[in-house]
């Protein structure tokens, strides 16, 4: 474990030497894009899976996904450059260095489900009956996306000598990701200094990986469409609500010390429950009427 550049420390894993990209024909390409595109492939071929499964045209999912992906990195961006304006102000031309990162999921969730809206009204077809298999292919997106955090050693939390605790080569990681109780709780091991946090990807990654189970269970009980987009705002909310009040890399909502995107978690978590309730009540109002 000594020396490692990255190490589970209670669980016996290490890396000694974490690459976070790959050199073809002098181009550097970097594991976080390769994962993000692993991520979108296999959300699209879940996608099509279970348009299949449905009776519906797959390509129609691939269709959108060309503007769905597009849209989803810009609005992405978008919504990191929104909530870290203070830096961007006085750095305009770093608005475009997408290779120097700053990409929020929420961002591309918000851009999907707006591209979605107006794709559907042009094709003449159901948003909710869309969206249930489109959000089955999104969270499949995130779970291996989230691993793209862990070669840029981002995305992490406060100190913990929990059983996941993660031990990261302090010269790896954005200055701006630490903060004061991680660097409090920094090791130094043969002259090399370390920090250990939480590994929040991981918890994402195997939270949406739950959800996602629970939903290609759930699929073909569903009772009306737009309950497996209201399944995953509520599953992905709670989840996300939780694991943002661990980070330290927080984007903060203006002069409040909120941190954005646990707001926008709750609220989505709590409309998602709300819009379950009453669908159900409903359905049972008219089940008992027939």
């Amino acid at each position: 474990m000594e020396g490692a550049d990255i190490s589970f420390v209670h669980l016996g894993i290490a890396i000694q030497h974490l690459r976070n990209s790959v050199s073809v024909f002098g181009f550097r390409i970097a594991y976080y894009g390769i994962i993000i595109g692993l991520g979108m492939l296999a959300g699209i071929w879940i996608a099509q899976s279970d348009a299949k499964r449905r009776g519906q045209d797959p390509e129609l999912y691939m269709d959108f996904a060309l503007y769905g992906i597009v849209c989803s990195i810009i609005g992405a961006r978008i919504y990191y450059v929104v909530f870290e304006w203070d830096y961007y102000k006085e750095n305009l031309m770093q608005i475009f260095n997408l290779r120097a990162g700053g990409l929020a999921i929420y961002g591309g969730v918000i851009a999907a489900v707006l591209t979605m809206i107006v794709y559907t009204r042009i094709k003449k077809v159901s948003f909710f009956s869309m969206a249930d298999t489109g959000v089955l292919g999104l969270v499949a997106g995130q779970i291996i996306g989230r691993w793209g955090n862990f070669f840029n050693c981002e995305a992490f939390g406060g100190y913990t000598d929990s059983l996941f605790a993660m031990r990261i080569r302090r010269a790896l990681v954005n200055e701006n990701m630490l903060n004061a109780d991680v660097l409090s709780h920094s090791i130094v091991a043969d002259g090399v200094e370390y920090i250990q946090v939480h590994p929040t990807f991981l918890y994402e990654s195997l939270w949406n990986l739950g959800l996602l189970c629970f939903m290609l269970w759930y699929r073909k009980r569903k009772k009306f469409d737009g309950e497996m987009l209201w399944i995953y705002l509520l599953g992905y909310g709670a989840g996300r609500f939780w694991i943002e009040g661990l980070r330290t890399d927080q984007l903060i909502l203006f002069g409040t010390g909120i941190p954005v995107s646990q707001a926008l978690s709750l609220v989505l978590m709590l409309a998602a429950a709300v819009m379950l309730l009453l669908r159900h009540r409903n359905l049972h109002k008219l089940e008992k009427s027939t």
